[in-house]
């Protein structure tokens, strides 16, 4: 058995046709699975397993027939749009203990139908992209995560199907209510709490005081323009008074007292 778990092409029957059938068969196995990873057979479903191998990207050679694949304990930052696009077959996909901090919208397409299961456990996610996650119809996992607890995680929450077996882990590192931090999540949601509520308070707050800023403003410009006109009317007032008053002339023609 060679390192990826399949029969090394050594120990395998000379196909008929010669060797250039053999050497594009050759070919085939070598390009089959990820370079330091192994790709063991389990009842005719392939697996890829790249668990614990410094890996910083998701690997862009996985066979397209995977089902299971393994890319647990790597430095995996950031999961692209289309990243497993082309794995059609795939039913479950750890990503756990890893360093994932982004994940694309589409980062998962083309597995919405298929996927059973989905483990983000261990990473750095501190919200939850619901583009990515929300079509998929698998379980997920998303334990052990710096998640901070707000209206948009509570409302991307409602729409997926988290494992119950890990659900009860998932906690808040930070929170818009500091009585929840360090707490389970489902044990606040379960409360009765909700941040939406906070969320749509602090904008209440933030419009009015919006608000009465515009309305100082205004007031301020009112007092001004007025008290502008008053000191214009002033000086005009004092100008006509500093004028030289003009005699009045009498009339020849009026008879003389």
């Amino acid at each position: 058995m060679g390192p990826t778990g399949r029969q090394s092409p050594s120990s395998l029957p000379v196909p008929a046709g010669g060797p250039c059938l053999l050497l594009l068969f050759c070919l085939r196995l070598g390009a089959s699975c990820p370079q330091n990873c192994q790709c063991p057979d389990h009842a005719g479903a392939v697996a890829v397993h790249c668990s614990a191998r410094g890996l910083q990207e998701v690997p862009k050679d996985i066979p397209a027939d995977t089902v299971l694949l393994k890319l647990d304990a790597n430095k995996i930052a950031r999961i692209p749009n289309g990243a497993f696009q082309h794995l059609y077959q795939l039913r479950e996909l750890d990503l756990s203990q890893n360093a994932i901090e982004t994940i694309g919208p589409a980062a998962f397409s083309g597995l919405a139908g298929g996927l059973r299961l989905l483990d983000l456990s261990h990473n750095r996610l501190r919200r939850i992209p619901k583009d990515a996650l929300g079509k998929l119809s698998a379980k997920i996992r998303l334990a052990h995560n710096p998640l901070h607890c707000e209206c948009a995680l509570q409302e991307a929450l409602w729409e997926l199907k988290l494992d119950p077996d890990s659900v009860d882990e998932i906690a808040c590192h930070t929170s818009v209510q500091e009585e929840y931090v360090g707490k389970p999540l489902i044990q606040a949601l379960d409360s009765g709490v909700s941040f939406c509520s906070v969320h749509h308070k602090t904008t209440d707050v933030a419009m009015l005081v919006t608000m009465f800023g515009w309305f100082a403003m205004v007031i301020t410009y009112v007092v001004y323009y007025v008290r502008q006109n008053q000191e214009d009317a002033r000086r005009h007032l004092e100008y006509l008074k500093s004028l030289p008053s003009t005699p009045v002339s009498k009339d020849p023609t009026s008879p003389a007292p």
